[in-house]
C-alpha cells in the first residue's frame, strides 16, 4: 500500500460541557459552523475529568457533583483554513483556551477500501 504525506493544521479547542452559545453548547457551535464553512471536519471528545485555569476539578468519578465536563473540539484542515476559522473561534467560544499545531495526514493510494470496509459484517 502507497502512503502519500501531506501537511495540515489541528485546531484543538478546550472547553467544557457549560460553554454555552444561546441555547447549544459551545462545542455544538463550533462544529455546527465547520460543517456550514466545509471544513474537513470537526470531532468533540468528552474528558471524564480534568482542570482548568480556575483550578476547579471537573470529573465524572463524582456523579453527584459532576457538572460540566471538559470537552475538546479537533479540526484537521489546510493551514489556511484553520486560521481563518479562528475568528469563528473567538466569536463563539472566546474564553476557550485554544491551540494549533502541524500534523502529517496520511492518504493511502485510491482505489483500496478503507480498512473498516474489509472487515466483516455482523
Amino acid at each position: 500500500m502507497t502512503v502519500s504525506w501531506e501537511p495540515r493544521w489541528r485546531l484543538q479547542v478546550y472547553s467544557t460541557e457549560d460553554d454555552r452559545v444561546g441555547h447549544r453548547s459551545a462545542a455544538q457551535a463550533l462544529v455546527e459552523r465547520a460543517r456550514e464553512d466545509g471544513l474537513a471536519g470537526a470531532t468533540v471528545w468528552r474528558a471524564s475529568e480534568g482542570i482548568g485555569r480556575s483550578g476547579t476539578l471537573r470529573t465524572s468519578r463524582f456523579p453527584d457533583t459532576a457538572r460540566g465536563l471538559p470537552l475538546v473540539v479537533e479540526i484537521v484542515d489546510r493551514a489556511e483554513r484553520v486560521t481563518a476559522f479562528l475568528a469563528v473561534v473567538a466569536e463563539l467560544a472566546p474564553h476557550a483556551l485554544t491551540t494549533i499545531e502541524p500534523v502529517q495526514l496520511a492518504r493511502r493510494q485510491a482505489g483500496r477500501p478503507p480498512l473498516d470496509d474489509a472487515l466483516p459484517r455482523s
